[in-house]
């Protein structure tokens, strides 16, 4: 089932659909080419002609990744492993591995350019102004610690709360990424928690200190189909409502269609193609891309593209919900 929301941007409630198509095919507009007005939200995240070097073996991973990304925008990053998506995201995060280095290009996170950042001015940065959720939410959380003292901690650490007023806002964190019985959760342990519920309580962790740009990495590959579309429309309910940008990261064409406004192509450290979701997805111009493309309708997923909307004919977001009622 597909609507449109008032400003244009498309959502997908099965996360194996595309946007609906646009009339005719339009050039389609570079995320970076925006031009700034006086109207124009500023931009929170600028990224120009990143570069990334392995110094080890001194190669060249990544080769001039650029795009801007304004409050409540979101944009998708795609490619097969490899592609050098997680790379550029770790990048601008200040986390990649040992031995590898942005040789060229910038990046500025609310106005601040990244480079030469000590460790203590990241440790501000990361969760206050930017912050991600990744693959594999169990990871990241302590086992041996209930997910609600996990949560309070980091609103303590970042918003300088007392713990009492800590424990308030992270019970508003749990209600607000949809878990029901928000004080049952609070008190509950990673290992009693669904995959579905640990994820949302990592996006709740993330957001705990209000930060103005969301990296979402792989973060619903794990999941089942109906988890995962429930993740993503969490995703784009808290764009909605905060202004949260996001840069969606994944192999998925499909994840990227339901969520984001514009989409980068990357293919072996290069992005071969980027422009508006709709126009990328229903008018590929890269041989790469209508590869991707052609491998989702191969799996017989093109038969969510081109449904009639039938008012009559309750869609996969509603069988979703009849589903939910009945349990």
């Amino acid at each position: 089932m597909t609507t449109t929301r008032p400003d244009g941007t498309v959502t997908v409630t099965v996360p194996v659909a595309r946007p609906a198509a646009p009339p005719a095919a339009p050039s389609a507009p570079a995320p970076s080419a925006r031009a700034d007005s006086p109207a124009a939200p500023a931009v929170v995240l600028a990224v120009c002609d990143v570069r990334i070097r392995d110094e080890v073996n001194d190669r060249e991973i990544v080769r001039g990744v650029s795009f801007d990304l304004r409050p409540g925008q979101a944009v998708g990053i795609v490619g097969e492993s490899g592609s050098g998506k997680t790379l550029t995201c770790r990048a601008i995060l200040g986390i990649l591995p040992e031995h590898f280095a942005v040789s060229d290009g910038s990046i500025e996170i609310a106005g601040r350019d990244i480079a030469g950042l000590t460790t203590p001015q990241w440790t501000d940065l990361r969760g206050s102004t930017i912050s991600a959720v990744f693959q594999d939410p169990a990871s990241y959380l302590n086992p041996s610690i209930k997910v609600g003292a996990q949560i309070t901690e980091v609103i303590q650490v970042k918003s300088g709360l007392r713990r009492r007023a800590a424990r308030r806002r992270a019970l508003e964190l749990l209600t607000a990424v949809h878990l029901r019985e928000p004080e049952l959760v609070y008190d509950q342990y990673p290992h009693e928690l669904s995959g579905g519920m640990l994820q949302r309580i990592l996006i709740a962790t993330a957001i705990a200190a209000g930060p103005q740009v969301l990296i979402a990495d792989e973060a619903t590959t794990a999941l089942d189909v109906t988890v995962q579309a429930e993740i993503l429309d969490l995703l784009a309910d808290l764009r909605e409502r905060t202004g949260l940008a996001l840069v969606v990261v994944s192999h998925d064409l499909a994840v990227v269609a339901q969520v984001c406004d514009e989409v980068l192509v990357m293919r072996e450290g290069e992005v071969v193609e980027r422009g508006a979701t709709a126009d990328v997805l229903y008018h590929p111009r890269h041989e790469y891309t209508q590869l991707l493309i052609a491998e989702h309708e191969q799996y017989g997923l093109d038969r969510y593209l081109d449904a009639p909307n039938d008012p009559n004919d309750p869609g996969p977001a509603e069988q979703r919900k009849e589903l939910d009622g009945v349990h």
